[in-house]
């Protein structure tokens, strides 16, 4: 058993590379094995969690779930714990495993109730309601139970996947269980890391069950990048330089973020070409950057961030971003532009046929507009968004948010597993678009660029010291620590 913790890369599966993964091992194992495999590592799971609980309750749904829960059940009352199941299930409809599974859990004496008992938090309540079967909203006696568990006052442990949340897009549906623990066997599943799931599923434990190699992976959750040691023998020209072209009258202050950003995680020089009229407000506590026009800039010797608060004078100055950048970030209000207008949209794909390194950075609502859609659409399957995304425009698409996704032509999608509620600030989206053109311009193509950068950047706020508020500039600050 592992605990899943972002020091190092996991293979993901969603829901059909599992059930072939799980047609094979049974295959290989027979029937009931997995199950009852299952069964025992949940078991000794919720001895180490709760290893003083005075009762233990398992709410078991009609499948296969279920039946995990009620191996589990067997396993832990063998182990002299007080456990109590409520079963929901039929006995005329069950699978052949799971009907195993109840004849030995009935044939063990395993106490049965249709209502959950009183928990207190030294106790512990197991979710084995719906697992990777549960497709459809979660409703009626499921709704009940699940919302039971999720009032029951004890720490409560989800078998696979929380009740009600999608394993491949980490969608909620229906009534979900918050589960401050989740065992899930035989693969990870993408929609643990990212929507909802990192929310739902608590920490995350992963047990093989013993069922040999899986297929290929359909995403990674990612691991720390490596990054090359600056050596003595350089200078600021061994780092390159990152232009950030933003800035309109009102908005100074997000190309001023990215700037610092890029400076702060090591870009060799800075220039910062703001957008509209009137002067520029120059951060005088940032002496380091160089202000320019946007007509001054060399677009093709340079990493350029486009958009940070640009507002509408940014589309102005995309054509020619488009067309020379050999290294591209667009943000924000560049993404707008795009999303407005198709002449850039065309140039956009033209990019990856030159071979220019381009990299996404949208939220779910500019996402939606990139792609003709809603939030709620693009929030409803990530993954499958961030693929459409950088289908469509030939780029690496990096899609914001909790589980950040990372795609591209040729490449397995990645989840990051880093970053936390305290990113929720107004600025560190232009943070983030800094710390990927300082890459850029440090040599790292865009796939690595924006992996690099996307797990950088959260590593950033998970290592925020306890009582310092977290803010833009702040963060941009502390990218060279």
């Amino acid at each position: 058993m592992h605990t899943i913790t972002p020091d190092r890369p996991w293979p993901l599966h969603d829901g059909a590379a599992t059930r072939r993964h799980e047609t094979a091992a049974i295959a290989a194992a027979g029937p009931q094995v997995l199950m009852r495999r299952a069964g025992l590592a949940t078991a000794r799971l919720a001895l180490a969690l709760a290893p003083h609980a005075r009762r233990v309750w398992i709410a078991c749904g009609p499948g296969n779930n279920g039946g995990d829960g009620l191996e589990a059940a067997v396993q832990l009352q063998q182990r002299g714990k007080s456990v109590l199941v409520q079963w929901l299930g039929d006995a005329a409809r069950l699978p052949a495993d799971a009907a195993a599974a109840l004849q030995r859990a009935q044939a063990a004496q395993v106490p049965f109730a249709a209502t959950p008992p009183a928990l207190g938090p030294e106790d512990l309540a197991i979710d084995a309601l719906l697992g990777l079967g549960g497709g459809r909203p979660v409703d009626g006696a499921i709704a009940t139970a699940a919302a039971a568990l999720n009032a029951c006052g004890a720490p409560v442990l989800a078998i696979d996947l929380p009740t009600g949340l999608d394993g491949d897009t980490g969608a909620a549906r229906g009534t979900a269980v918050q589960a401050q623990h989740t065992l899930t066997v035989l693969t990870l599943k993408p929609g643990l890391f990212t929507g909802h799931g990192r929310d739902l599923s608590g920490q995350v434990w992963f047990d093989d069950l013993q069922a040999g190699d899986a297929p290929p992976p359909t995403a990674w959750l990612q691991g720390p990048p490596t990054a090359a040691p600056r050596l003595y023998a350089s200078h600021k020209g061994s780092y390159g330089d990152v232009a950030v072209l933003g800035g309109a009258p009102g908005m100074r202050g997000a190309a001023v973020l990215a700037a610092s950003a890029a400076l702060h995680a090591g870009a060799g020089r800075v220039y910062v070409a703001t957008l509209g009229s009137g002067n520029p407000e120059l951060a005088t506590e940032l002496p380091e950057l160089m202000w320019r026009s946007p007509a001054s800039l060399a677009l093709d010797a340079l990493a350029i961030a486009c958009g940070c608060g640009g507002g509408t004078a940014v589309a102005a100055v995309l054509p020619a971003v488009l067309d020379a950048a050999a290294r591209l970030v667009l943000d924000a209000d560049a993404l707008n532009a795009v999303a407005a207008d198709a002449g850039l949209q065309q140039q956009l794909r033209q990019r990856c046929a030159h071979g220019l390194a381009t990299v996404l950075t949208p939220h779910p609502l500019e996402a939606a507009r990139l792609l003709g859609g809603s939030a709620a659409e693009i929030q409803a399957d990530r993954l499958a968004a961030a693929r459409r995304l950088a289908e469509r425009f030939g780029a690496v698409a990096v899609l914001k948010g909790s589980g950040t996704v990372v795609a591209a032509p040729g490449h397995t999608p990645v989840l990051n597993p880093t970053g936390n509620a305290r990113l929720a600030t107004a600025g560190t989206g232009d943070v983030l678009a800094g710390l990927l053109a300082a890459r850029l311009a440090a040599g790292d193509g865009a796939w690595e660029a924006a992996c690099h950068a996307v797990y950088r950047h959260g590593a950033l706020a998970d290592g925020w010291p306890t009582g310092r508020p977290l803010t833009a500039a702040a963060l941009a600050r502390a990218a060279g620590a």
